[in-house]
């Protein structure tokens, strides 16, 4: 057995992680001792693996948590599955591999690229944001924002976005206060308004919302563009002010 810092250390992943694994119910240590300390078994391992496959494939927690715990999941087919779908992300980042040293050779002048080999490789059919977010909350909320966005015209958009950066400037300057500080609290419920603004969040979702922008790496690096440890920050406060106002 091993304890939840073992594990954190062996895998590369935050002791948080793997508490908020936990507490979703998705990967539960398989014995607790009496001074409350977590300790992973070889089948929380092997589970564990199957997790981070699934995420290395951006599929959500939410389904990640559906797919394993299904009475019909098969490790060994999932195993198969895995390799399939990695393969084909290799061969995809491989065109793109290509592309970026066939457009190094056309700026140096050496060749000519059509307009389609320079896109070779790209695949925005599917915006991996919002793909997620209404899996893990469904559609409705994020309708009702692209509508409301959709019907504004286009200063009214650029006013949006400058209000929420603003937001996000006063949150920055207040990330190493305490998340639960009045201070900071006044701050995120201004982010709670602005996002109700545009769809229609719970304080459960505004929550959930939270912790992705830690969990996801692609969240994390746009809004610590504001200030370093600026997502974790708001994740902590999102939290605290969901609790506080159930």
């Amino acid at each position: 057995m091993m304890k939840v810092k073992e594990v954190a250390d062996l895998v590369g992943i935050s002791v948080r992680t793997l508490h908020h694994y936990d507490e979703i119910g998705l990967l539960s240590p398989d014995a607790i001792t009496e001074s409350g300390y977590r300790l992973y078994s070889n089948n929380n391992l092997e589970t564990l693996q199957q997790i981070l496959f699934f995420k290395e494939l951006d599929f959500p927690l939410k389904k990640i948590k559906e797919i394993i715990k299904s009475p019909t999941f098969n490790r060994e087919e999932a195993l198969f599955m895995h390799r399939k779908l990695l393969l084909e992300k290799r061969n995809r980042l491989d065109v793109m591999i290509r592309t970026i040293d066939k457009t190094i050779s056309y700026t140096k002048g050496e060749i000519q690229m059509s307009n389609q080999e320079k896109f070779e490789g790209f695949d925005f059919s599917q915006n991996p944001y919002e793909q997620e977010a209404r899996e893990r909350w469904g559609d409705e909320a994020i309708d009702q924002s692209k509508a409301k966005v959709g019907k504004m015209s286009k200063d009214e958009q650029a006013a949006m976005g400058e209000k929420m950066n603003e937001i996000y400037r006063n949150l920055a300057a207040l990330r190493h206060e305490s998340p639960a500080s009045p201070e900071s609290q006044a701050a995120i419920k201004k982010w709670y308004d602005i996002l109700n603004k545009m769809g229609n969040y719970s304080l459960e979702a505004f929550k959930g919302l939270g912790q992705m922008y830690v969990d996801d790496e692609r969240f994390t690096k746009n809004i610590d563009q504001f200030g370093e440890g600026l997502a974790a920050f708001m994740r902590d406060a999102m939290a605290v002010y969901a609790d506080t106002n159930q």
